[in-house]
């Protein structure tokens, strides 16, 4: 199946007499300072290294905050690649998945492209952030896309659409219990898995300085040495929650200029970041 190929500015595409109108790329200043292996990984998996060879659709798995979605972003833009994420729900429906008809201000039918159809389409790569809280339904929409066919079919618009050569997918799923048992035949087709751990205290103080480089050493180290802690005895907090109370300890010591105890005003911010249970893991 051939289509002429939108660029990044056009806004539509004809496909088979019908005008389907595509979404825009991702854009954000992530960076991926951790762990240099899951990046080689992951570009490994993208790789196409024949003719007839086919990339793969890799899965990150990892505790929530471990920075999956940044490594597909950083990895996908290290590719030269637009980005297209799709944020999944319990409530995320194959048509939302795919192709959604909307109503138009002329009070016509309105097809739009999903991100991940967009991506298709278009190239790109689309990262579909916690895929493991859709239903088997919704999966079951994606199984010619993951394997060897690389189409959708959208039963709202009556179309089949093959993905572009250049397009890649990856999947991040959470760690944790709120969400479904993926199907098997789903399941074979989302290789390989790659695997996020916590990161060294090194890679979680450049991952700190990364992200907020105006925090002062004391902070960091301060943080970081909380974080280590409680990874050390397997607690799940993770370096979303180190940025959070930097942040929050830095506005507060800002707030309070030279009257505040700063060791006491990180002790705050981690009270009120994760609980009172946290101030165990200080040092």
């Amino acid at each position: 199946m051939s289509y002429p190929l939108p660029n990044e500015q056009e806004s539509s595409v004809n496909i088979q007499g019908v005008e389907i109108f595509l979404g825009f790329p991702d854009e954000f200043n992530f960076n991926w300072v951790g762990q240099h292996d899951v990046f080689d990984q992951l570009l490994a998996a993208w790789l196409v290294i024949d003719a007839s060879d086919i990339p793969l659709n890799p899965r990150l798995i990892g505790k929530p905050g471990v920075g999956k979605t940044t490594l597909a972003y950083s990895a996908a833009k290290k590719l030269g690649k637009s980005v297209y994420i799709f944020q999944c729900t319990m409530d995320t429906r194959p048509e939302d998945l795919l192709i959604t008809p909307v109503i138009d201000k002329t009070g016509g039918i309105r097809y739009v492209a999903s991100a991940l159809v967009t991506a298709m389409i278009r190239g790109g790569v689309c990262i579909l952030d916690e895929a493991n809280r859709m239903s088997e339904k919704s999966w079951a929409s994606l199984a010619p896309l993951l394997d060897s066919r690389r189409y959708i079919e959208s039963i709202v618009a009556g179309l089949k659409i093959s993905a572009s050569p250049d397009f890649r997918i990856c999947v991040t799923m959470n760690d944790d219990a709120s969400t479904f048992e993926i199907p098997e035949y789903i399941h074979s087709r989302l290789q390989p898995q790659i695997y996020l751990d916590f990161p060294e205290a090194e890679e979680e103080r450049r991952i700190l300085h990364e992200n907020l480089p105006f925090i002062d050493a004391y902070i960091m180290d301060y943080v970081v040495n909380f974080l280590q802690r409680a990874h050390s005895r397997n607690e799940n907090y993770t370096i979303r929650d180190g940025i959070n109370i930097a942040r929050y300890a830095a506005k507060r010591i800002k707030n309070k200029g030279h009257q505040g105890n700063v060791d006491s005003l990180l002790r705050q911010a981690i009270v009120m970041t994760l609980g009172e249970e946290a101030l165990s893991y200080l040092i």
